[in-house]
């Protein structure tokens, strides 16, 4: 049992983190629907709500393009991501082979490789391959920028499954795919629901390697667009939020959506 001031600590800093997500939040709700001359947005609901300024920043930035490029970077590349994690993850955690823990060590030096550091090289790569401007020159990076994350966490998950399962399985008659996908990959499914979300938002979010290897500014990302958008009319920041509000709309609904298994996943993956 804990004690009653461990608990008013721990739900006073529950308190401050959730103000301190949601209060941001509703400034730039109230500053999307703020007057167009409006200089320094207030924390307040407007007398008169300026919803047009949803219609404006769409119109104007050419969202609806932008948007379904982003879904389209998106939907392509959470199934290649989870598919190549989860089976990676599951060789990395139950399955003997040479040199496994060198193996694993280079994916995870992965996670140390900033953006920054390849795009150059990746401009290059796309060209020769003749796949710059299209959806492809930013979905194949992704995949592969994406993997190292995914194949610590599936591995972690993996390694934690008790393994009198897989010895049953075994007596069973089952081999090792058949007890990955009847057996194990139906109990993974928090975690993997949750590396789903996680490369839905960060391929939704993608910014550089848009901007870079997709000529067409019609067929970048959302975020990509919105950058554009804030370099012509950084001064009308009604308009800015607006525009902000409706790239970051489609993770919102989807975190609304699925935040329990999130959660699950996340707390799941902590215990383990």
């Amino acid at each position: 049992m804990r004690s009653p001031a461990s608990r008013i600590l721990s739900a006073a800093f529950l308190l401050v983190a959730a103000l301190s997500v949601v209060l941001p939040f509703l400034a730039l709700v109230s500053a999307a629907l703020q007057p167009a001359d409006t200089l320094v947005p207030r924390l307040t609901w407007p007398t008169d709500p300026q919803w047009g300024n949803f219609l404006t920043a769409w119109s104007m930035a050419g969202f609806g393009s932008l948007l379904a490029s982003s879904a389209i970077i998106a939907v392509v590349v959470v199934p290649i991501a989870v598919i190549c994690s989860t089976l990676a993850g599951y060789a990395m955690g139950m399955m003997r082979m040479p040199a496994k823990g060198a193996l694993f060590a280079f994916f995870i030096a992965g996670l140390t490789l900033p953006y920054e550091a390849i795009v150059i090289p990746l401009y290059f790569a796309m060209r020769s391959t003749g796949l710059i401007d299209t959806y492809w020159a930013v979905i194949l990076p992704l995949v592969g920028a994406f993997m190292p994350f995914g194949i610590f966490w599936m591995r972690t998950h993996f390694e934690s499954v008790p393994a009198e399962i897989i010895e049953a399985a075994q007596l069973d008659g089952a081999g090792r795919f058949r007890t990955l996908v009847q057996i194990l990959i139906p109990g993974a499914r928090p975690a993997i629901i949750t590396y789903a979300l996680l490369t839905f938002m960060w391929a939704w979010n993608q910014f550089l390697l848009a901007l870079i290897l997709i000529r067409d500014p019609a067929r970048r990302t959302a975020p990509s667009g919105l950058g554009t958008f804030v370099q012509q009319y950084g001064e009308n920041i009604p308009l800015l939020a607006a525009g902000t509000l409706i790239v970051i709309l489609p993770i919102v609904v989807l975190y609304f959506i699925f935040q329990r298994k999130f959660v699950a996943g996340l707390v799941q993956g902590a215990l383990k």
